[in-house]
């Protein structure tokens, strides 16, 4: 990755992965991914802001020896999640007199992780500010975004923001500033699902923390910088809110075509409705494109067959991540179908406490649907269409 500047003595030094398909063995990533650090050179000291994944670290060391580099004064660990923190060993052994600067938990969330001495560490407070000389960094701690030790770094004279995982986005390009706002919205709503969506109401005291600040761009570790925050920070703010979306999303399997049949003609009895819906079939689907659709939808309907008495290992793992999510979703319920019996039902709806849902009629069929079955699919199609209206939607 060649070195991009961001503004006068502040340059993007990190690393480019564009063929990175996968993240923490979970996370889907259609457009690769980015590991920024930042270098800030001050009249007096020069700052890394956060490093890289150790898997990248040559690019960060090649991007210093052409930068020429000869001494870093700080390390700035905003988060101790490796493919941040992974490389403040390595660039510690090349530049010993570097102290990594940290919040108290992250630093010892340091030491465990990558076993660094503690007398590298300078442990700053909440707003505590850091000259470099003509330049002064000042931190702020939000915890619980998405980690409990998560700070920020703000850039005062520049008005830069330097947000870590907070506010980034999964997407790789060659521009350092966002051109396609369509594009990396997508990329960041994706990023923000998967994420950060468990800790929303965190979230949302963290941004009024930093809506404090005068914020020209905000530079994150991961996608590409904002020079027009405003983008990001509207989208949160729609995102972490209680309002919710005229949408129903169904995630669902089909072994034998009867729950599929059921999905098909509910989905075609919510869109007479005028009710936006979203089915997928869980054996062909990103998750991470269902993550997306369950940040606005008002309804959540999961439809199963029924395998051992119990719902389909698909539906299971789809049911862990919803609730393991916490979308806003405000009902839910439960479709499918089964040959001889089963608490399938049960089963889902006991997966699902921590989603604050209205659960609406269920409808487990025997076998392949009948016409009192297509009723009943009607029937709920109406009472969802009524919980949407009761919220103006």
């Amino acid at each position: 990755m060649a070195i991009q500047k961001v503004k006068n003595n502040i340059f993007s030094i990190g690393s480019k992965h564009w063929d990175r398909r996968l993240f923490d063995e979970l996370i889907p990533l259609p457009d690769g991914t980015t590991y920024n650090s930042y270098l800030v050179e001050g009249s007096e000291k020069i700052a890394l802001i956060d490093t890289v994944d150790p898997e990248n670290l040559e690019d960060l060391f090649e991007n210093l020896k052409n930068h020429n580099v000869t001494k870093i004064d700080y390390i700035i660990a905003n988060h101790a999640e490796q493919d941040h923190s992974g490389g403040i060993p390595a660039v510690l052994a090349k530049y010993p007199e570097a102290k990594v600067v940290t919040n108290e938990k992250c630093k010892k969330m340091l030491i465990d992780l990558l076993n660094i001495s503690e007398d590298k560490f300078q442990v700053v407070t909440d707003e505590e500010k850091l000259s470099l000389g003509d330049t002064t960094l000042q931190f702020f701690l939000i915890p619980w975004v998405h980690w409990p030790e998560t700070m920020v770094t703000y850039l005062k004279e520049d008005s830069i923001l330097f947000s870590c995982d907070f506010l980034g986005s999964h997407f790789t390009s060659s521009e350092l500033f966002v051109k396609d706002e369509v594009k990396v919205y997508q990329s960041a709503k994706r990023y923000y699902a998967e994420i950060m969506m468990p800790f929303r109401k965190k979230i949302i005291g963290n941004l009024e923390k930093i809506e404090k600040l005068k914020i020209d761009m905000i530079a994150p570790s991961h996608g590409q910088v904002y020079d027009n925050p405003k983008m990001i920070l509207d989208a949160y703010k729609d995102w972490t809110s209680d309002n919710v979306k005229n949408e129903v999303v169904i995630p669902y399997v089909s072994m034998h075509g009867s729950t599929k049949k059921m999905v098909e003609y509910l989905t075609d009895a919510l869109i007479k409705r005028d009710i936006v819906v979203k089915p997928f079939n869980l054996t062909v689907t990103d998750i991470g494109e269902l993550a997306i659709e369950l940040v606005d939808a008002a309804t959540i309907v999961i439809g199963s067959p029924t395998v051992l008495t119990g719902p389909h290992p698909s539906v299971v793992y789809a049911a862990a991540l919803a609730n393991a999510l916490r979308p806003k979703a405000k009902f839910a319920t439960v479709i499918g179908s089964f040959g001889w019996g089963g608490k399938m039902v049960e089963k889902i709806v006991g997966m699902l406490n921590n989603l604050k849902v209205e659960l609406l009629s269920t409808l487990i069929v025997k076998g392949y649907p009948k016409e009192n079955d297509f009723h009943a699919l009607d029937n709920l199609a109406d009472e969802i269409l009524k919980k949407h209206r009761s919220l103006n939607l």
